[in-house]
């Protein structure tokens, strides 16, 4: 009876075998298609040094001298980006044709001015009755002058712009302004800076 209840040798060496052969085949199994990771084989993968970072020397702080040249020349470069893009009233291009419309032709704003100034001085009491007369007399043919250029600006504008922007949602009355504010600055002060010279068709 007792040898009905034990165990032979050849069964305990059968489930040797056959549990070392199957730690074998899978692991056989997972060479093929496994790769496994740095944290399997006990290994750190370095870190990465940030991107952009350069080590360098400390900056030193500026100089009067050197902060006052760097504020001039940030000035600089706002004046002459200015110059060349003007701002966000300049924006659009209906505002631009409204510079071109401008721009080819001479105003008589231009003059303005500098006449204003001559007509101060020769409206003085201290001046010759002859010579207040003739200062009141080019004042008027001054603002009469910019009063028909104005107009005639403004009408060749608004019949531009139906033409090439017939669903431009600018105001025309807006647009009338901005044209004769360029038209009584001188050419070289204008900004955004003329792209058009004089004489030619827009």
């Amino acid at each position: 009876m007792p040898s009905l209840f034990r165990r032979k040798p050849a069964d305990l060496v059968d489930e040797s075998v056959t549990s070392v052969t199957t730690d074998e085949e899978s692991t056989a199994a997972r060479s093929r298609g496994y790769t496994p990771s740095k944290k399997e084989l006990g290994q750190t993968t370095p870190k990465r040094p940030s991107a952009g970072r350069r080590p360098g020397a400390p900056s030193r702080p500026l100089t009067k001298e050197e902060a006052r040249e760097q504020r001039r020349t940030a000035r600089a470069e706002a004046a002459a980006e200015f110059r060349r893009e003007g701002g966000p009233r300049d924006r659009g291009p209906e505002r631009q044709l409204a510079r071109d419309v401008v721009d080819s032709r001479r105003t008589v704003g231009t003059w303005f001015f500098g006449g204003a100034l001559i007509v101060l001085v020769g409206s003085n009491q201290a001046m010759p009755p002859l010579v207040r007369l003739l200062s009141n007399v080019l004042w008027g043919l001054l603002a009469l002058g910019v009063v028909i250029d104005s107009f005639l600006i403004s009408r060749k504008i608004k019949k531009l712009v139906r033409e090439r922007f017939p669903k431009s949602t600018e105001k025309l009355g807006s647009l009338y302004f901005y044209a004769i504010m360029r038209s009584i600055t001188f050419r070289k002060m204008r900004a955004p800076a003329p792209r058009v010279d004089i004489g030619d068709k827009i």
